[in-house]
């Protein structure tokens, strides 16, 4: 096989990822990785400063990419070679960074999946949350803004907590009430964000149930490193008797973007194998 670089450009609903994968002789690396947030601005913009971005991180030029594969929203991304939908990209992007994974989470800004794959990340099944914002990274943030802590520093503070206050794991906008009471109460800071995860993990451990997950269960999503999130669902899986294992990879925020590189390489091969060549 021929030195191949593919480009992954997973567009979420807060920040776009980018992953370049190089895939030569018997052997995958990534070449560079990087994440960008939208602040409001045009996604078809910040699709190409992450590319861009990646390209002087790996040192090459767009004229090096074999493909170039969106997920998520990328749609938006008019320099893709192809598009790929974000449950068979995270799933793939799951199992190449957790290998005994047969399952993930993805916890976005919005929403969260909980996604049942085979050994090769193929999706079995899925399962997401309803429209409720109460179970995504937006609201988590949106709680820490309100509280006066910043979103990287919501989970050492949760871990720290010895009273967590459980608030509405229902509504956003009760929640939010919640949150505004237990403040008006005089409560800790970190005992209403570890509530918050309490309550986020039940919802979270229902759609893995729901979907069927056993075994490893990778995390994926803009809160995969949000350790106060992770410490609530093991407990939670733990109090359920749940027979899974969570783990949170240090790459798990770009499992999408490794996701849509990989299966980008694996259309171009099959289209190699049939003499097409890929157009971007």
């Amino acid at each position: 096989m021929t030195r191949q670089i593919t480009c992954g450009i997973d567009v979420g609903s807060s920040a776009v990822k980018c992953v370049l994968l190089e895939d030569g002789e018997g052997a995958r690396r990534v070449l560079a990785k990087v994440t960008e947030r939208l602040r409001h601005r045009n996604v078809t913009e910040v699709a190409a400063i992450v590319r861009d971005r990646a390209l002087a991180e790996a040192g090459l030029s767009a004229e090096d990419l074999a493909y170039v594969a969106s997920t998520g929203e990328g749609e938006q991304v008019h320099f893709r070679t192809g598009h790929f939908f974000g449950m068979t990209t995270h799933a793939r992007g799951a199992v190449e960074l957790v290998p005994a994974a047969r399952a993930c989470l993805d916890v976005g800004a919005l929403h969260t999946r909980a996604i049942v794959f085979d050994e090769r990340g193929r999706v079995l099944s899925h399962r997401m949350t309803s429209q409720c914002a109460s179970g995504s990274g937006q609201f988590l943030e949106n709680i820490g803004r309100y509280l006066g802590v910043a979103l990287e520093e919501i989970g050492s503070l949760s871990c720290s907590s010895s009273k967590p206050e459980k608030c509405s794991s229902i509504c956003a906008v009760l929640a939010e009430t919640d949150v505004i009471n237990m403040v008006s109460r005089g409560l800790a800071v970190e005992d209403i964000l570890c509530g918050i995860h309490q309550s986020m993990a039940g919802r979270f451990m229902k759609l893995l149930q729901s979907a069927g997950a056993t075994g490893t269960v990778a995390i994926t999503g803009g809160l995969a490193s949000d350790t106060g999130l992770l410490r609530a669902l093991r407990e939670e899986g733990a109090k359920q008797g749940a027979k899974v294992e969570l783990v949170a990879h240090a790459d798990a925020i770009h499992a999408g973007a490794l996701g849509a590189a990989l299966w980008g390489g694996h259309r171009l091969r099959k289209l190699a194998s049939m003499g097409v060549a890929a157009v971007q």
